[in-house]
């Protein structure tokens, strides 16, 4: 009897990787709004002047810096980055699926989707 690797269970791997990365990246964003509302929730904000999203938020280093300092809008942009990466680790877990059963064709569309996915991040270009 021989334990083979199904199509079922890539299927229920992968929507455990869809719901436990929606899961966490909420936990996460959550986490850093009860932080950001503990620290600034009395302020009062000015409507008539505005203030986009602090500079240490757009970029890795600046979240990353942010989150260990306990800042709340870097964990709030943490938690959407882990949003952002949950459909990316999707294809790359269908990837692996696809290379486990031997179908070169799927693995191939595959790649070229997270070729594109990739490209188009660091782009900036939405397609």
């Amino acid at each position: 009897m021989t334990n083979k690797f199904k199509d079922k269970d890539m299927q229920a791997i992968i929507g455990w990787v869809l719901r436990a990365g929606v899961f966490v990246s909420m936990l996460v964003v959550f986490i850093g709004g009860v932080i950001y509302l503990y620290r600034h929730g009395q302020t009062i904000t000015n409507y008539h002047e505005f203030k986009g999203v602090p500079d240490f938020v757009h970029s890795p280093a600046g979240i990353i810096n942010g989150i260990l300092t306990l800042r709340g809008r870097a964990i709030i942009q943490a938690g959407i980055v882990l949003l952002i990466a949950t459909p990316i680790v999707r294809v790359v877990f269908s990837a692996v699926g696809f290379i486990i059963e031997k179908d070169y064709l799927y693995t191939g569309i595959t790649f070229i989707v997270l070729l594109i996915i990739v490209i188009s991040a660091f782009s900036g270009h939405a397609g």
